[in-house]
């Protein structure tokens, strides 16, 4: 599996080269005459960053090397996604100039006037995939189930936080801002919550922030553990989490009480742990004619959990692909890959995570948090029951 991932990684690499490696001859064409081997030194240039990169970062010596491939790699993205709009204006021209009867011939003037305008879509991708990253927006969802509750539950659900050097203290500022004004009654986050360790979730002091999130709700914030969260760092992710009042539910079960209600909470680890608890040994220790709720991680199990009596799974781990188009790559091995879907006996939520990873851009998704209105049909009975009578 390790050296799939590698390949895969490495023909991509080539891929993208070749397609930025393009773009940027055709964008720089107008100067090769005065700058001689222009063209042939960018696509050489492009190959060989592409390639020191790769290698860097199998060598290690270079911290966080990832983020560097990554990035580079997010570049070339843009570069082929500029060109490719920039050839659908192009192609936009040619047929209207076409229809005229008039030249299709570009002029000097319209040549320019295409670069410019690949100049500002490869801009404007940054500026709003940055945006995308950091202005987190509110899903709201309301489902019913047919469990009895005296009132309503309002649960906030933010997964992939990724907290890290480049995702902190003002991110679970904005958090704890965003479920208060939600009038949210807990938090669940469903797992990824560092960034693979503790390092920067120490240097920053970013304990001091989640205990106050934790405080701000009436139930406070549950967790599980990702698969970042078990690369290594499992005790002291528990450690510091638990440290700033966060209940961890790892492979384990809890009942809360709200409004005089019983509510149950079901915490999975991710698959990456190999000795986690299957689901059905889980919910034998709830009652199931009680509200349940399940956090797990990955969605990976949803088609069999909706077949037990859980009312509303919450997900993360695919973050919607994170850049465009892998969304469409989520959708298609998953059952659910994002958002909210009615499956079977229960209500499901995959999130595209409030963070990110890797490099702090989006497209195609949303850092976002989902607010759901946990209601009963039962109450309706009740209040139709009481007005026959």
């Amino acid at each position: 599996m390790r050296y799939t991932f590698l390949i895969i990684i490495i023909t991509l690499l080539q891929l993208f080269s070749v397609g930025a490696a393009l773009s940027l001859r055709w964008w720089l064409q107008p100067w090769d005459e005065t700058v001689p081997l222009l063209l042939n030194g960018v696509t050489i240039g492009v190959f060989v960053i592409s390639n020191g990169l790769l290698l860097l970062s199998r060598s290690k010596l270079i911290a966080n090397s990832y983020r560097w491939v990554s990035g580079w790699m997010l570049v070339m993205h843009f570069l082929v996604l500029s060109a490719l709009v920039t050839s659908l204006l192009y192609a936009v021209y040619w047929l209207v100039m076409t229809l005229m009867g008039a030249t299709t011939e570009l002029t000097g003037m319209s040549a320019f006037g295409l670069r410019t305008f690949f100049l500002f879509i490869f801009i404007g991708l940054f500026i709003y995939a940055l945006y995308s990253a950091y202005i987190p927006v509110v899903r709201r969802q309301t489902i019913s189930i047919d469990k009895p509750m005296i009132e309503e539950l309002r649960v906030a659900v933010a997964s992939d936080l990724h907290l890290g050097r480049l995702f902190g203290n003002r991110a679970i500022d904005k958090l704890r801002y965003l479920v208060v004004q939600s009038k949210a009654d807990m938090l669940l986050m469903p797992g990824d919550i560092m960034d693979d360790n503790t390092q920067a979730f120490v240097d920053y002091d970013m304990q001091k922030d989640l205990i106050k999130l934790c405080e701000s709700l009436p139930h406070g914030v549950y967790a599980t553990l990702g698969n970042h969260d078990l690369y290594g760092h499992e005790k002291p992710i528990s450690d510091s989490l638990r440290g700033a009042g966060v209940h961890l539910l790892n492979d384990e079960v809890w009942r809360f009480i709200h409004n005089e209600q019983p509510i149950w909470l079901v915490g999975r680890f991710d698959n990456h742990k190999r000795a986690r608890v299957a689901t059905s040994e889980l919910l034998a220790q709830v009652n199931p004619s009680e509200p349940i709720i399940l956090l797990d991680h990955r969605p990976s199990d949803i088609v069999e959990h909706s077949q037990m009596p859980i009312d509303l799974q919450v997900s993360g781990h695919t973050h919607n692909g994170q850049i465009f188009p892998a969304n469409f790559i989520v959708k298609a091995i998953n059952r659910l890959g994002y958002g909210y879907e009615a499956i079977g006996q229960g209500h499901f939520v995959v999130s595209s995570g409030y963070g990110f990873w890797g490099i702090p851009f989006r497209l195609g998704s949303r850092s976002e948090i989902w607010l759901i209105t946990i209601k009963s049909n039962m109450i309706k009975s009740s209040v139709s029951l009481l007005g026959d009578q």
